[in-house]
């Protein structure tokens, strides 16, 4: 081959291993793209005001390198199937409730028995993630949980007045899964039906009340058919999660994953524990200034008689615990304990 040939092809071939190495560089990362799944509607608060800051602060801490799609309303997987959709990799990350698979999380159900007093979501929030940490329990060690919030107390909210506990012999109230249970030990009648139906049931009189986070007051306008709010903040506590499929939270690099779990826990501080109490305090607020609710508030006394009225589920809990080989009276000590110190600290 002649010398002006030979150059030519030398320079296109050094022009190709120069552009394939630019092109092919490990420099060169691709955006890590994954799906955040949950049932919340577009219009709620999760998905308007905690989702979309913990992906700011996520994609932000990444440095660009990942990028989080959202989606609501249940369009990935329905509420009931989200853990096990992030365990599966149908949604890379999700949201819901401990609940909605109850037995699925024995454990973990320990933040959602009757008779444990939560002031706010805050405490709730706080117990949970610090009380998981603590007990470590196996049943989440197939996802890599990235936080849990809490609804915060369920109230009694009712057409009748409840100021102890004779009141509530014989009075229908809308509750499911344990805090039917918790109501009927009370005396009451419980009656299972979806958040949704509970106005319709409540204005016809088919049920007297509804065990329900203050929220629904205004959110789901409750307080126009009912009359009195009965504060009982040791009946009702639901656990949200959020969590990370394990095989895609074990490929990032490791300065990445902590990156991430930096801007998660801010987000979590910040944002996910106060969540609900600002739902609820200025629902609660609103009822009782504008549709004139009122607010009934049980005194300690009365307030020991029902968490006793309770005791059985605790128990009924800790022998379960025993039964699979855990310490049930520690483990429902170590949330007695938490509770007590947040209850303290967010008063």
């Amino acid at each position: 081959m002649s010398k002006k040939i030979l150059i030519p092809v030398l320079i296109l071939i050094a022009a190709v291993i120069i552009i394939a190495a630019a092109v092919f560089s490990p420099k060169q990362t691709a955006t890590i793209k994954l799906n955040l799944a949950h049932f919340f509607p577009a219009t709620h608060p999760v998905e308007k005001v905690l989702v979309p800051k913990w992906i700011e602060a996520v994609e932000e801490a990444a440095g660009g390198q990942v990028q989080v799609t959202s989606y609501p309303g249940e369009t990935l997987a329905k509420a009931s199937d989200i853990y096990d959709g992030v365990v599966s990799g149908i949604a890379d990350i999700g949201i819901s409730c401990f609940s909605y698979t109850r037995g699925r999380f024995p454990v973990l159900e320990v933040f959602e028995l009757p008779g444990i007093i939560y002031e706010n979501a805050k405490v709730g929030g706080k117990v949970a993630w610090e009380g998981i940490k603590k007990l470590d329990p196996e049943e989440v060690k197939d996802t890599h949980l990235l936080m849990v919030f809490t609804t915060g107390p369920g109230h009694l909210l009712t057409r009748v007045h409840i100021r102890k506990l004779e009141d509530l012999k014989g009075v229908e109230i809308r509750a499911t899964g344990l805090s039917a249970k918790t109501l009927q030990i009370l005396g009451a009648v419980p009656v299972a039906m979806a958040q949704p139906e509970t106005y319709e049931a409540l204005s016809r009189g088919i049920v007297k009340g509804n065990l329900a986070p203050a929220e629904v007051l205004q959110g789901w306008r409750h307080a126009e058919v009912v009359d009195y709010v009965t504060l009982t903040p040791f009946l009702y506590n639901t656990l949200f999660f959020m969590t990370i499929n394990s095989d895609v939270w074990n490929s990032l690099p490791p300065k990445l994953q902590k990156a991430i779990s930096e801007a998660n826990e801010r987000v979590f501080e910040e944002v996910a524990l106060g969540l609900w109490d600002d739902q609820n305090n200025s629902a609660l607020d609103w009822a009782i200034g504008e549709k004139g609710i009122q607010k009934i508030v049980l005194s300690e006394a009365e307030t020991r008689r029902w968490i006793e009225q309770v005791s059985p589920i605790q128990n009924e809990y800790a022998k379960k615990m025993d039964a699979m080989g855990l310490n049930g009276r520690e483990i429902l000590n170590t949330v007695k304990e938490l509770a007590d110190k947040y209850n303290q600290e967010y008063q």
